[in-house]
């Protein structure tokens, strides 16, 4: 799919934050996917948990916006879950790679819970291959955090997805 095709593809989104140094490595624009299947209690970002809610977004629209900041260093998708619109977030981080920006994804899911739905969802497979940084796992009130580096719970894990695919086993990023 070209650029221009990307722009017929719709994320679900609440809203975007154009710069945020709590949601990833550097300077980040962060796209907050609507609708969350988890609905884990305590969840910072409850609002985003209806299906129904926010507003359709194109990519290219989102795009458009990451072009205006030459000082982001990456787009971290976060939720909502972001899992649930597999399709748009990929042609999102394709369209970032090509601007040589990394991209973050914040997700309910577990890294093995996403290599398992890879099998039978490709898409997810695709889109983690693009990913940089994966924070896993569910929010698990009862092991809040605030200590952690962008994660809410003791459970979640901040994982760089380039050295796990090149050691082929999880390799966190420990600071």
């Amino acid at each position: 799919m070209n650029e221009r095709a990307a722009s017929t593809v719709n994320i679900r989104i609440a809203g975007i934050v154009r710069e945020s140094i709590v949601d990833g490595p550097g300077i980040r624009l962060t796209v907050f996917s609507q609708g969350c299947i988890h609905a884990c209690v305590g969840c910072h970002n409850e609002e985003t948990h209806d299906f129904e809610g926010g507003y359709n977004c194109s990519v290219e629209k989102i795009v458009g916006e990451v072009d205006k900041n030459p000082l982001l260093q990456g787009v971290t998708f976060s939720g909502g879950e972001p899992i649930c619109q597999p399709e748009g977030f990929y042609e999102l981080a394709k369209m970032l790679k090509k601007r040589n920006l990394d991209v973050a994804i914040f997700t309910g899911f577990t890294y093995e819970e996403l290599e398992t739905l890879r099998k039978d969802q490709p898409i997810i497979g695709q889109l983690l291959d693009l990913t940089d940084y994966l924070i896993d796992g569910r929010f698990i009130l009862a092991q809040k955090d605030l200590t952690l580096q962008f994660r809410g719970s003791q459970n979640q894990r901040y994982i760089d997805m380039n050295a796990t695919r090149e050691q082929g086993k999880i390799v966190k990023v420990e600071k």
